[in-house]
């Protein structure tokens, strides 16, 4: 599988990296916290590291460390125009379940933890 950019996502993440020139990529992955227990995260990358799985769609490398690998696998990242701004969202297959203000998600592997 791998890390998807939907055209709108892949343009804006193409004008971030041109905007910043010591940018490589972007970085995404997850972090440990809110009411289920991952966050979702995405940031310009600025360096490779051990353990990287790197993707490419269209000129653009996704970086993506080898813990987050697992739960993020397959999802497609998107943007979204909601009121007066946008807003990046991510379409993971490995999510089973979400918290109440969407913030965070869990996966099949914790619920069985």
């Amino acid at each position: 599988m791998a890390i998807t950019l939907a055209p709108a996502a892949l343009a804006r993440v193409q004008r971030y990296l041109a905007e910043t020139p010591d940018a490589i990529g972007l970085r995404f992955g997850v972090t440990r916290t809110g009411c289920s227990g991952w966050q979702h995260f995405a940031d310009l990358a600025k360096d490779q590291r051990d353990g990287d799985q790197v993707f490419e769609q269209d000129g653009v490398r996704v970086y993506v460390d080898a813990v987050s690998l697992p739960m993020v696998d397959g999802t497609e990242i998107d943007l979204v125009k909601q009121r007066l701004g946008e807003q990046f969202v991510f379409r993971n297959p490995n999510a089973s379940a979400e918290c109440g203000c969407g913030e965070s998600f869990t996966t099949e592997a914790d619920r069985a933890a």
